[in-house]
């Protein structure tokens, strides 16, 4: 509050010279009276207060915010190009300089601006094609000396891990595969959140953190993926999901979790979202009506004779006359398939 008060009266003094000066330029041409000049100089110190904070605060904190945000490789882009265009302009000022007054000055402004709006434009467009350039000139260069290339780390993609997807347990199959390529990124503070769940008074709870952290041990031993712990400031956000859309933002990494809020609210700012339990559905059996599946009966049905079995993915099973077959395992025809909310039921009979 104190700095936005500075702000306002150091602008306040700065419109009020202006309108000083200004009014007493315009007393010499119009023959304005002192207290014309005085009033001019009082209106801008007032417009000066007011606007003050609009042209030094807010643009500041705006840029700061987006540089913060900006992902590296962006950053650097704007400013190869914001100095290719200032070397350009600095090039074209040379015959410039020969035209006339008024039209000097305003005809280097102009092609100033327009140079450097250009450039960055022009290298944000174009970064990942120049990445690529600079990045095969590096990789080159490393196999020619003998020393592997600088950054190759970096450029590799990752994902990031959710304390929900973690705690599922599902990862640790899905890694073992090899379909995760890269490297998988456990922000610290997720860390920080399994080992207070683990913590927790309640039984369920503790029991839940607790086997999350045994599922991340295990990804750190038995995945093919790396996994990487790392460590990222949260700039004053408190909620874990706040910093992890942040974080994949930023570094334009996509998030596997198994929690719905997570998922919309990261879809709704850009980022790609794996979501564990879609990929469970993708990948299930495909049963047609006519095909035969082997199925336990593990409990009774809701109608009379019917029996309920689950097959390996855990789509339920219901079978006609099943009941009389209970704790039994045997072959079935598929009659129907309903797919629900809730997922997929199979209808079947005993052949």
């Amino acid at each position: 509050m104190a700095v936005m008060w500075l702000i306002r009266l150091l602008g306040m003094l700065g419109f009020g010279v202006l309108g000083w000066h200004l009014g007493i330029l315009l007393a010499g041409s119009f023959d304005a009276a002192p207290r014309d000049v005085a009033a001019l100089s009082l209106l801008l110190s007032g417009f000066g207060l007011i606007v003050s904070p609009w042209l030094t605060i807010h643009p500041y904190r705006y840029l700061r915010d987006n540089l913060r945000s900006m992902p590296a490789e962006d950053l650097a882009a704007a400013t190869v190009g914001l100095v290719t265009g200032l070397v350009v302009a600095a090039l074209l000022s040379i015959p410039m300089s020969l035209l006339p007054s008024p039209l000097r000055e305003g005809a280097a402004l102009v092609f100033t601006i327009a140079l450097c709006y250009s450039g960055v434009a022009i290298m944000l467009m174009r970064r990942r094609e120049l990445g690529c350039i600079l990045g095969i000139a590096r990789h080159r260069g490393g196999l020619e000396s003998g020393e592997p290339a600088a950054g190759a780390e970096s450029r590799e993609q990752c994902v990031l891990l959710d304390t929900s997807a973690i705690i599922d347990g599902r990862i640790a199959d899905i890694t073992r595969t090899g379909f995760i390529l890269g490297h998988i990124v456990v922000p610290r503070f997720v860390l920080n959140e399994l080992q207070h769940i683990a913590d927790s008074s309640e039984p369920l709870r503790r029991n839940r953190g607790r086997r999350g952290l045994d599922m991340l041990s295990r990804l750190q031993k038995e995945s093919v993926t790396p996994v990487r712990i790392v460590d990222y400031e949260a700039n004053g956000q408190e909620n874990v999901d706040e910093q992890l859309v942040s974080l994949a933002k930023a570094n334009r990494w996509p998030v596997i979790t198994n929690d719905i809020n997570l998922n919309r609210v990261a879809q709704l700012q850009g980022v790609t979202v794996l979501n564990i339990n879609e990929l469970a559905n993708a990948v299930k059996t495909v049963l047609i009506p006519g095909e035969t599946v082997r199925v336990r009966v593990i409990q009774e049905g809701k109608e009379a004779g019917q029996g309920v079995g689950y097959l390996d993915d855990g789509t339920m099973v219901v079978i006609e006359n099943g009941r009389r077959h209970l704790d039994h395992e045997l072959d079935t025809v598929v009659t129907k398939v309903l797919q629900t909310a809730a997922g997929r039921m199979i209808f079947a009979q005993i052949p």
